[in-house]
């Protein structure tokens, strides 16, 4: 049989029909679930997050080898370095991730990227004025906070280098929220590990002195932190403007627009006054407990170490939760976001409480690694067996207040800190008068707790978190 020939039926090329489009690639945030992908992101962070406690035990250690004078020293200047990490961290630094994160939410890299920018300018200018600010006032503060003799000269020592490279932190912090807000986790996460690691060799090299490094005290101490944020920087400035992230930040030709500032602080500037208003809380309640006696306060202290470690839990899924909750609501899925926040709320809640609620029932677990007094173990005891049960209100407030700087709707847990901060003001002024016990302050301290999560919790019930919805156009009825 012959091959038969088939004529082609020319086509004209306008009329031939357009291939049909490529589906979207998928965005494991927007798209995959929800509990998996929030582990997913917040692991790194948890490992991390515990190598900064690790940080704070070791630099504990090692300074207490320089004397009395320069642990009381480190007392003084710490709440002000924890107060610059947050600030620079979690409430400015998610302030970033949550703009950033929102942009790409909605398909929008080139704002992302402007945004970026603008990041890195807010992050420079609020280092130097906390450069200028400890510099100029730092003293003052310290010796208001009771600082004297040797032990205020050696705080102000540690404040004059790490506060005299406060822009250091801060970029390092802005860098790493634009990473967390495209969604990279382990990066930031894996500096800061390394970050740590560096902080202690360096921090012990240069405070304690080896071999031929001579002994510099706190300064050493100090610039060995620097040293090694200036090393985390110079890594994520690699990746960043190397082309390797989602987001490169446009530097070159950059133009300055008020909205891009606007977009980041109207999260992050209402988050600064979250970290501040929890220092001041504590420095209120330690003030109160100060009256009873060295043995309380440092019973406390040692119970308050534990609360600050729980907390790195509920820190790490808080963050995940950010750029999780911020594509969300970029993408207009208003009811993903909203459970991506009550899943982190679930995780931190129920991973605090499993750690906490058996130290509360078995304290020595913890107490005996920090001390053999018995009168301070008693106090310890004491605490623990009250407050901590309570610490997963906390972990709860924790993920209630950074999914809400994914949602650009942090007004609610801010203002659930100001009700704790009050709470503890005039109930720990009302028990001061009325002739109260040690033990009533621990119980005044766990019912802030509770109050801080729960009025967390409804300011994320009771806030829209989706655009308001636009009234209908009345419809003219047609003319017949």
């Amino acid at each position: 049989m012959s091959d038969l020939g088939v004529a082609e039926i020319p086509v004209d090329e306008k009329e031939r029909p357009l291939p049909l489009p490529e589906a979207p690639a998928k965005n494991a945030l927007l798209d995959g679930p929800i509990l998996r992908t929030l582990l997913w992101l917040a692991w790194p962070n948890v490992i991390a997050l515990t190598a900064g406690t690790c940080v704070v035990i070791a630099e504990t250690s090692y300074i207490g080898r320089l004397g009395v004078e320069s642990l009381a020293a480190m007392a003084l200047v710490f709440p002000i370095v924890i107060l610059t990490m947050t600030m620079s961290g979690g409430a400015m630094g998610g302030g970033v991730a949550s703009a950033i994160a929102r942009a790409i939410g909605a398909g929008d890299l080139d704002r992302a990227s402007t945004l970026a920018a603008h990041a890195l300018l807010i992050g420079l200018c609020f280092g130097l004025t906390f450069m200028l600010g400890m510099l100029i006032f730092g003293p003052a503060l310290l010796e208001l906070l009771g600082g004297r003799g040797n032990v205020l000269t050696q705080a102000v020592a540690y404040t004059q280098i790490f506060f005299g490279g406060a822009v250091v932190p801060w970029l390092m912090n802005t860098m790493s929220g634009i990473l967390r807000g495209t969604g990279n986790m382990k990066l930031p996460s894996l500096l800061m590990l390394s970050s740590a690691i560096c902080q202690i060799i360096l921090g012990g090299t240069l405070g304690l002195g080896l071999g031929p490094i001579p002994q510099f005290g706190m300064r050493g101490v100090a610039a060995g932190s620097l040293i090694a944020y200036l090393i985390s920087i110079s890594v994520m400035s690699w990746y960043l403007f190397s082309g390797r992230a989602r987001v490169i930040p446009k530097i070159r030709g950059l133009r300055i627009r008020m909205p891009m500032f606007i977009d980041i602080l109207k999260v992050g500037a209402i988050s600064c006054f979250s970290p501040l208003q929890s220092v001041l809380t504590i420095s209120i309640f330690t003030h109160m407990l100060a009256s009873f006696g060295t043995e309380i306060l440092a019973g406390y202290g040692i119970g308050a170490r534990l609360e600050f470690m729980l907390t790195s839990i509920a820190f790490a899924v808080g963050i995940a939760s950010v750029p999780m909750v911020g594509m969300a609501v970029g993408a207009q899925r208003i009811a993903r976001a909203r459970k991506i926040a009550w899943t982190a709320g679930l995780v931190a809640f129920v991973s605090v409480g499993a750690v906490a609620v058996p130290i509360a029932a078995f304290p020595d677990i913890w107490v005996n690694l920090f001390t053999d007094d018995a009168s301070v173990r008693a106090a310890s005891r004491q605490y623990l067996s009250t407050a901590a049960p309570m610490y997963a209100f906390i972990g709860l407030a924790t993920t209630s207040y950074f999914s809400s700087q994914g949602a650009a709707k942090v007004l609610g847990p801010v203002l659930a800190q100001t009700a704790r901060l009050v709470f503890i003001g005039a109930g720990g002024w009302w028990l001061s008068t009325h002739g109260a016990t040690a033990q009533n302050f621990f119980v005044l301290a766990a019912a802030s707790m509770v109050l801080l999560g729960v009025l967390s919790c409804a300011s994320v019930m009771l806030t829209r978190w989706g655009p308001k919805p636009r009234p209908a156009a009345a419809v003219r009825p047609a003319l017949l």
